[in-house]
């Protein structure tokens, strides 16, 4: 049983997975999917893909509650073995970590880009690692409480901002549906499924929430709201700028926020308002990230997990930095997107079905 200042409500779990999700693909996921589709019917992919995920998600609780109160790093080894729990989990580790160096490295291009131009990289990169740390050294509740702050403020801020651009929205941009068939739009899966990482914090939560019965209310909806923003930005994106005028920029939606500006409001132009919120949400996945690689060395080496929050830190800036512009860290993104597929697509799915040969782990009403 875990403390009780240790408990997560359902509402709490949910929306540690929509913090996760709502990071730095926000930004991107227009450019990326339509790279993919070449067609309008990108938002169709959107909804298959948050269809899958949310099958996908399902099955991961449904492994997680054979072992109530359990992380992924704790109930594998009784699946599994000692040694290939270990292989699993510092592979499970290593890309919570990674995540995070790549969320910070996003925040730092973006904002030197757009709201601190000149200053460099390393700077940003290393004031929002600190204050992270700070915000983990109090607990995951301390977390919880700071993203339920942030969350409505972002939904409603987005939502603002996005619909203010409707002006610039053409609806002939998003026709013909389906003028090439289907296949594009089977093209375009892949690198929208790459945009709904963000389920797999669950190995984490799970162990922590109240009423991990709950758990599958949980992800549903946790994956349900970033689905609904997704397609919102998408058709706003592409019936705004078009396919065509998506393809050879790197921040369509910062794009759409400074293409249009409303005189006579306290905000006349939105991007930097856009800016301020979606740092917060890349703020969230990253030290979300940095805490579940942090307590997976914790419970994988049974020590204590203050130690591995400061060891990881210059690990996760070194990472950070590696990438030497943006190209080479959108390559590093596509790396951790593809990592996730198996690591969170096909591995849940082949411990449940270990679990059940050699019945392991307790049931649940």
């Amino acid at each position: 049983m875990k403390p009780k200042q240790d408990q997560l409500t359902t509402v709490q779990a949910a929306v540690f997975i929509i913090n996760y999700m709502l990071g730095a693909g926000i930004l991107t996921l227009p450019r990326t999917t339509v790279s993919a589709v070449k067609t309008p019917d990108v938002w169709i992919s959107i909804i298959l893909s948050g269809l899958l995920v949310m099958l996908l998600g399902i099955i991961l609780v449904t492994l997680c509650r054979r072992f109530p109160g359990k992380t992924v790093f704790q109930f594998t080894e009784e699946i599994t073995g000692k040694w290939i729990a270990y292989i699993l989990g510092a592979a499970i580790i290593l890309y919570f970590l990674f995540i995070s160096a790549f969320e910070i490295r996003v925040m730092a291009e973006v904002t030197g880009l757009y709201l601190l131009e000149g200053t460099p990289v390393w700077a940003i990169v290393m004031v929002f690692m600190w204050i992270g740390f700070y915000l983990i050294s109090g607990g995951i509740n301390s977390m919880a409480r700071l993203y339920e702050i942030i969350l409505p403020i972002t939904l409603i801020l987005f939502v603002l901002a996005i619909f203010l651009s409707s002006e610039l929205f053409e609806i002939n941009n998003l026709r013909p549906v389906l003028g090439e068939g289907i296949m594009p739009v089977f093209k375009g899966l892949k690198s929208s499924v790459l945009a709904y990482t963000g389920y797999e914090v669950m190995f984490v939560v799970m162990a922590f929430m109240k009423n991990p019965e709950k758990g599958k209310k949980a992800m549903v909806w946790g994956i349900l709201i970033p689905m609904v923003i997704y397609l919102i930005t998408l058709v706003m994106v592409v019936g705004s700028l078009s396919i065509e005028g998506m393809r050879t920029r790197t921040w369509p939606t910062l794009d759409l926020m400074r293409s249009f500006e409303i005189e006579g409001l306290f905000f006349e132009r939105f991007e930097s308002l856009l800016l301020v919120i979606w740092i917060m949400q890349i703020f969230s996945t990253s030290t979300i990230t940095h805490y579940a690689a942090s307590l997976g060395c914790s419970q994988l080496f049974k020590k204590k997990m203050l130690p591995f929050l400061i060891i990881l830190l210059p690990i996760s800036y070194i990472t950070a930095m590696l990438p030497q512009n943006v190209d080479e860290t959108f390559k590093f993104g596509d790396f951790l997107g593809n990592a996730s597929i198996y690591l969170f697509g096909v591995l849940p799915l082949l411990l449940l079905l270990l679990s059940m040969l050699r019945k392991k782990g307790g049931k649940y009403n």
